[in-house]
């Protein structure tokens, strides 16, 4: 197994703190606010998806122009991303329909794998996993749409929270050089 090898100078250990801080704000204002945050996520997937269908309508002008189904695609992609952008609302619900499949999905493996682990040490988190993924979602589904709204933007406020704490706790524990 090959592990990873950081350099733990100077310059790497202010980056990691400061993107630790700045993630870990983000994702307490998505914990604070979540239907703000989801709302802010299902722009941003409009806008991706508004871009992208401009950049496959030039590819198309400039290689199809003539095939009326090369221009199917960058409509879809603008239609798609114009409905997002004005009802973001719909947007996190169909999101929210994604984590709820996801979690569905993942606590199913999770708990099926740790019961083809057991009695091996650590089968019981795998199944705490699970069952908290089954959970996670379970909510979703017995609320969705109208759950989805908050429900997402918590989650994802929660990940990016987490995910500052690590970098915060690396950028700590690094050497200071």
């Amino acid at each position: 197994m090959t592990h990873i090898q950081v350099t733990m100078d100077k310059p790497f250990r202010k980056a990691t703190i400061i993107a630790g801080i700045v993630l870990m704000i983000i994702g307490a204002l998505g914990i604070i606010l979540p239907q703000v945050m989801s709302i802010t996520i299902s722009l941003l997937a409009a806008w991706l998806l508004i871009l992208a269908g401009a950049v496959v309508a030039y590819q198309t002008w400039m290689s199809y122009s003539g095939h009326w189904l090369a221009w199917l695609k960058p409509f879809v992609l603008i239609a798609l991303g114009l409905l997002i952008a004005f009802y973001p609302a719909a947007g996190a619900a169909a999101l929210g329909l994604m984590l709820m499949i996801y979690f569905l999905l993942d606590g199913f493996a999770g708990v099926s794998l740790a019961l083809e682990m057991r009695p091996q040490k650590g089968w019981g988190w795998m199944l705490f996993n699970g069952l908290l993924s089954l959970t996670l979602g379970a909510v979703f589904l017995i609320g969705w749409p109208f759950n989805a709204l908050w429900l997402v933007g918590l989650c994802v406020g929660i990940s990016l929270f987490f995910d500052g704490v690590a970098l915060l706790a690396l950028g700590l524990a690094a050497n200071k050089g």
